[in-house]
C-alpha cells in the first residue's frame, strides 16, 4: 500500500500539459528544454519515448533530469539553432506575453527561446491572467553594483524589490520586482534592457510564442498565436 499523498488536480493538470507538449517533438529535432514543474513532465515523457533528438537545457537541474533519463544534452554553442523549445511560465496574458523566471533560469531560458524556430509554453490554467504583474518580475543582476542597478529599476516604477536567497546558475544575484499591473510589457522590457548590469528580466513578449498549452480540469486547450503560427 502506497504512503504517497494524493496528487492535486493542479499537479495532474501540469503533467497532462507537459506530456501533450512532448508530442510536438519528432526524431531528428534539436530541442530546447525549459525549467519548471510543468515542463518537467515534457522531459519525463521524452525520456520515456527516447526520440532521436539533441537537447539544450535551460538550467543545471533540467540538464541533470534530462541526462538521467537518457536524453542527449549539449551546450547552446554545440547545437547552434533549435527547431523547437518548450518551457513553462509564471503568468501568460491575453496577448501571450509571459512572466518567467520563478525558478531563476530566465536568462538561459530567453537565450534558448530565441535560438528556436518554434517556442511552445506549457502552463496550468492558474497562470493565465488578463494582464501581467501579480507574480512579480524576476531580475538577474550582476553582483558588481546591484544597488545602482536596482535604483534604476525603481525609477521605472518598481514599488518593491525583494532579493532571493542563493545565486543563479550564472552566479548572478536574483531579485523579484513588484511593478503592479504591467500595462505595456514591451515598453517596460525595452527600458529594463537599457540598464547596464541588469543581465536579464523575466518579460518574454508574445511575438515569439507560437502556442500556449493550458491544462485545466477539462483537459488541455491550446492557444495558438496567429502572429507566429502559419
Amino acid at each position: 500500500m502506497s504512503d504517497a499523498a494524493p496528487r492535486s488536480r493542479q499537479d495532474q493538470a501540469k503533467e497532462q500539459a507537459g506530456r501533450q507538449a512532448a508530442r510536438y517533438v519528432e526524431d531528428g529535432m534539436r530541442v530546447g528544454l525549459g525549467t519548471g514543474s510543468t515542463v518537467h513532465w515534457t522531459i519525463v515523457a521524452l525520456g520515456e519515448r527516447r526520440p532521436d533528438i539533441t537537447c539544450v537545457a535551460t538550467s543545471l537541474r533540467t540538464h541533470e533530469l534530462a541526462t538521467s533519463l537518457g536524453l542527449s544534452v549539449l551546450s547552446p554553442d554545440e547545437v547552434g539553432a533549435l527547431e523547437i523549445a518548450i518551457d513553462g511560465a509564471d503568468e501568460v496574458d491575453a496577448e501571450l506575453n509571459l512572466i518567467k523566471g520563478g525558478g531563476g533560469a530566465h536568462l538561459r531560458e530567453k537565450i534558448v527561446a530565441q535560438m528556436s524556430a518554434r517556442f511552445l509554453v506549457v502552463v496550468d490554467e492558474s497562470k493565465v491572467v488578463e494582464r501581467l504583474g501579480a507574480f512579480g518580475l524576476p531580475l538577474e543582476v550582476l553582483p558588481f553594483a546591484p544597488g545602482v542597478v536596482l535604483d534604476r529599476v525603481r525609477a521605472l516604477g518598481a514599488r518593491e524589490i525583494a532579493r532571493r536567497e542563493g545565486l543563479s546558475d550564472n552566479q548572478n544575484l536574483l531579485f523579484d520586482a513588484d511593478f503592479g499591473t504591467i500595462d505595456d510589457p514591451a515598453a517596460l522590457a525595452a527600458r529594463l534592457e537599457a540598464i547596464p548590469g541588469l543581465m536579464e528580466h523575466g518579460l518574454f513578449l508574445g511575438d515569439q510564442v507560437e502556442r500556449v498549452l493550458v491544462a485545466g480540469t477539462d483537459g488541455v486547450r491550446e492557444i495558438v498565436n496567429p502572429r507566429v503560427s502559419g
